[in-house]
């Protein structure tokens, strides 16, 4: 093949994509030639990435305004999604929030809506998308976004909900591809490390936190804008038809001490 990660022709499903590393990803899976549906709760920020992706690569786009934690409202946007679009390719699970504070003063609500958001939302996409698109058509790509922390613990920024929902996600993805390896599904996550997002700009450019990078990360940096966008696009590609049920962290090194 002259490029193994052309994905023209295919349509692609990412959740959190109104800003930050959602658009990273849509745009780079855009630029492989993939047609892509972009879903969030803020539906002017979603007509902007839609209109900018559009215009800069070429492909088709569909906008859906969504709650994940909303099992109706999820299983009639997949209907939307193959009306319009015609088939779903490639789902990436890129919805989450953080709540940040010490174990012993989380909430039942702040546990629970992490829970809802980060695992549950995930497993209710996955789950409608191969019911309804994947499995019927014996294909199927599905890339969760889970976290390193979602490896290992951390000392630094007490985050006891969003660490169990991220390793519930990678412990989902080993289950999932498991379960969808013979329908030709393939389902694998990406672990990220510390990438700026609305909400991680400020912590992470507190001088606490960056003198803490400099310690943990072997790289000794933050990742960078478009450090996300090789892996989502291996993930996603035709060469990939032996890699399921892999957790891979694009970390700079900080789950390998």
């Amino acid at each position: 093949m002259a490029n193994i990660f052309d994905l023209t022709g295919r349509v692609a499903v990412i959740t959190g994509c109104s800003t930050g590393l959602g658009v990273q990803m849509a745009k780079a899976l855009a630029n492989q030639g993939c047609d892509i549906v972009a879903i969030a709760r803020r539906q002017n920020l979603l007509d902007e990435v839609c209109a900018d992706i559009e215009k800069t690569y070429g492909v088709k786009t569909l906008a859906v305004k969504l709650d994940i934690t909303d099992t109706d409202a999820v299983n009639a946007a997949v209907d939307e999604i193959i009306a319009k679009m015609g088939r779903i390719d490639i789902l990436v699970n890129n919805a989450g929030t953080g709540a940040v504070a010490p174990a012993e003063d989380i909430t039942d609500e702040q546990f629970q809506n992490e829970i809802d958001i980060d695992l549950f939302g995930s497993f209710r996409m996955a789950r409608a998308i191969a019911k309804k698109a994947m499995i019927p058509a014996k294909f199927g790509r599905v890339i969760n976004i889970a976290s390193m922390y979602g490896l290992v613990g951390n000392k630094v920024a007490p985050a006891s909900p969003y660490h169990a929902a991220k390793g519930g996600v990678v412990n989902l993805t080993r289950a999932l591809a498991s379960e969808w390896g013979k329908y030709n599904i393939t389902v694998n996550s990406i672990c990220p490390g510390y990438f700026y997002s609305p909400l991680t700009k400020e912590t992470l450019d507190s001088e606490f936190f960056q003198a803490n990078a400099r310690t943990m990360i072997p790289l000794e940096r933050y990742g960078n804008d478009g450090e996300l966008d090789t892996a989502v696009c291996f993930l996603a590609s035709p060469a990939t038809t032996y890699v399921t049920g892999v957790n891979l962290p694009v970390d700079g090194g900080y789950t390998c001490m």
